[in-house]
């Protein structure tokens, strides 16, 4: 089956989903979402929401962050998976902001990239949520939504991002990964996806195929 048409896909989700997000970065600034962002990495998503309040109620900023104790912050995201390993990046990321960049988070990708513990789907969050430049971040709900509407067929994020940047229009990748994380938590599940309530189910080449 053809795969599904990424303008329909994207209006109608917009309209299930308008004025929600997906990402509570978004309602912090540049840093904070950067750094919440980095926990994110393998943790579910009330994880990472209770982690980055709890590290940001004593260490909002990179100056702060950059002289925090390593031990303290391990225990403030202990709840998050590879807590010691992110612990160290984001320490050390906040450093690298204050000796290289001013104490600013760089706002293009290749700056990003440079960061410890960023990737290209942190820093896709990072230009998206915090500075609102086109960028399509695949985490696993984008890379599992857009496999099932048939908007690539890869089998690694980097791939995957690349083949959605090709079919998605530019002018439409501002929304791409809020939306597919919303659909891909509220109703294109992992397992038992809810395809009979699905506004795609018209549309999407597997629906009621189950765990595709």
């Amino acid at each position: 089956m053809k795969p599904a048409n990424t303008k329909t896909v994207l209006k109608r989700l917009g309209k299930v989903f308008a004025k929600q997000t997906a990402f509570s970065g978004r309602k912090m600034n540049a840093f904070q979402c950067l750094v919440g962002t980095v926990l994110s990495a393998r943790t579910r998503d009330e994880n990472t929401e209770k982690a980055s309040a709890a590290l940001f109620a004593f260490y909002p900023t990179a100056e702060k962050l950059a002289r925090a104790p390593l031990k303290r912050i391990e225990k403030l995201i202990h709840n998050t998976g590879f807590y010691h390993v992110k612990a160290r990046h984001v320490k050390q990321l906040a450093q690298m902001l204050l000796r290289d960049y001013g104490g600013k988070v760089p706002d293009i990708m290749e700056e990003l990239l440079k960061l410890p513990g960023v990737g290209r789907k942190v820093a896709g969050c990072v230009l998206v949520y915090a500075f609102r430049t086109p960028a399509i971040p695949v985490d696993v709900h984008v890379f599992r939504v857009g496999k099932r509407l048939g908007w690539h067929e890869e089998k690694t994020p980097e791939k995957a991002e690349t083949a959605l940047m090709k079919l998605i229009p530019k002018g439409n990748w501002i929304d791409v990964n809020n939306l597919l994380v919303l659909h891909g938590q509220n109703t294109c599940l992992p397992r038992n996806p809810k395809c009979g309530e699905c506004v795609l189910n018209d549309i999407c080449p597997s629906a009621f195929r189950n765990n595709i």
